[in-house]
């Protein structure tokens, strides 16, 4: 399997990168009005990788590393652009902030918490046990995300609809620090996207539960 992944140039990184500044879930309590999933059969729009990208090849489901937040099963889908055929045995890396707008290996901290390497099974489906990400100055509430497969990498965010974010953040943890200070409105790189990349989340008094389309070219 280690040598597989070699083979699937998880080193790779898009060039040009820009600065960031500028348990099976319960039944969901509260539900997203807005929260769609990228149309099949669109090439879902890349976007930068950002300046906190780690290239840790942590191949494992489980990403929360003890982090305080609202527990998040996050599924995402690669499917081909052209055939809407999902894609099967390729990586999808993730990476996001924690509940105080910390990222992991950088702003001083040296771990490896919400970061992780799952690979698609026959469905197109790679799925994740995280917490639901907090907010930082300067930008709307993301996920980083990067499909691998062979030489190629598509690398995109993806965003949350203000029912998802008003239900998370009027619980603890996040609470205390109050709504992020960008909306999607607001968030240059959201508009890049053309709110193709919003996860369909379900939130519930202990656990939310989201899912989300992306649309590449295969390799």
């Amino acid at each position: 399997m280690l040598g597989w992944l070699g083979g699937l140039g998880l080193a790779v990184v898009i060039p040009g990168c820009a600065d960031e500044s500028s348990s099976s879930p319960a039944a969901a309590t509260a539900t997203t009005e807005e929260a769609t999933t990228t149309p099949d059969c669109v090439l879902t729009p890349e976007v930068t990788e950002g300046p906190y990208y780690l290239d840790l090849d942590l191949m494992r489901s489980d990403i929360t590393e003890g982090r305080s937040g609202l527990p998040f099963d996050l599924q995402i889908k690669v499917v081909d652009a052209d055939s809407c055929e999902a894609i099967k045995d390729v990586a999808v890396d993730v990476w996001h902030c924690d509940a105080e707008g910390v990222y992991s290996g950088v702003q001083g901290d040296d771990g490896t918490f919400l970061r992780g390497v799952q690979v698609t099974d026959g469905a197109g489906d790679a799925a994740f046990r995280t917490i639901f990400p907090g907010w930082y100055t300067g930008r709307a509430v993301h996920i980083h995300l990067k499909v691998i497969q062979g030489g190629q990498t598509w690398t995109g965010q993806l965003f949350f609809d203000d029912g998802t974010l008003d239900a998370v953040y009027a619980k603890e943890p996040y609470s205390s620090r109050g709504p992020a200070d960008v909306p999607n409105s607001a968030d240059g790189i959201f508009g890049q996207t053309n709110g193709s990349t919003i996860v369909a989340t379900d939130v519930a008094d202990d656990r939310a539960s989201g899912q989300v389309t992306v649309g590449v070219a295969r390799a």
